[in-house]
């Protein structure tokens, strides 16, 4: 069964008036954990663009880049859109239920609040209210500073400096370097994040960051001839 399968499987069991979050209840074991990612996905995407009051083309564009959606699917992912952009429970319920989902693989998290930088970086502007979507949602995600401090980096106008990427000090020992760079090729590597549960439909956002890394990495191999 592939994963938009079980997204509509889990929508279409849906009772008349029952909210979004109860499809949740229904994603618990691995094989639909993918779809539960997916639907996080669209749902925190929805209750993010609600933050700077508007959903501008490119916001629309990168989300299409973090989760691929295929034509004929298009309809079921906007139904999944529109329930959570008009129920009334907040964000960050949804944002503890799934954290609860994903308790168990925490590097699944990381992967889902980057996507959601990502999609908020892509217009140019990181607007105060998707910051402080952002900060709440890390929070419940348990995702501790300096990580996310270097997910910005990798996204954010303006941040995107390869010292914060890589999650170092300007500075740092050269051996410190390397042994980061390898460790992040290593987590964020596309294969890796796959294997953890994520669906290949967001393949793309993992690619977009390691090159990323890699492009952190060379700047600073430029700048120090490590």
């Amino acid at each position: 069964m592939s994963i938009w399968e079980r997204i509509r499987d889990a929508i279409g069991a849906l009772a008349k008036g029952e909210p979004l979050s109860a499809v949740f209840e229904r994603l618990t074991t691995p094989p639909e954990l993918s779809a539960a990612f997916a639907i996080a996905v669209i749902a925190l995407g929805a209750k993010m663009a609600k933050a700077d009051g508007q959903v501008t083309r490119d916001e629309v564009a990168a989300f299409r880049q973090v989760f691929h959606i295929p034509v004929e699917e298009e309809a079921n992912a906007a139904r999944i859109y529109n329930m959570a952009r008009t129920e009334v429970s907040g964000f960050d319920s949804y944002a503890a239920q799934i954290a609860r989902m994903f308790r168990s693989r925490p590097e699944v998290l990381v992967d889902l609040l980057e996507g959601l930088v990502f999609i908020a970086a892509a217009d140019g502007e990181y607007h105060p209210g998707e910051a402080k979507f952002l900060d709440v949602v890390a929070g419940i995600f348990s995702v501790d500073e300096a990580k996310f401090r270097a997910i910005r980096a990798r996204h954010l106008p303006g941040e995107i400096d390869p010292w914060a990427v890589l999650g170092l000090a300007p500075g740092a020992e050269v051996e410190a370097v390397r042994e980061r760079y390898r460790k992040l090729v290593r987590e964020l590597h596309p294969d890796r994040m796959i294997a953890r549960g994520v669906p290949e439909e967001a393949r793309r956002m993992a690619e977009q960051r390691l090159a990323t890394v890699t492009n952190a990495y060379a700047e600073i191999v430029r700048e120090r001839d490590v």
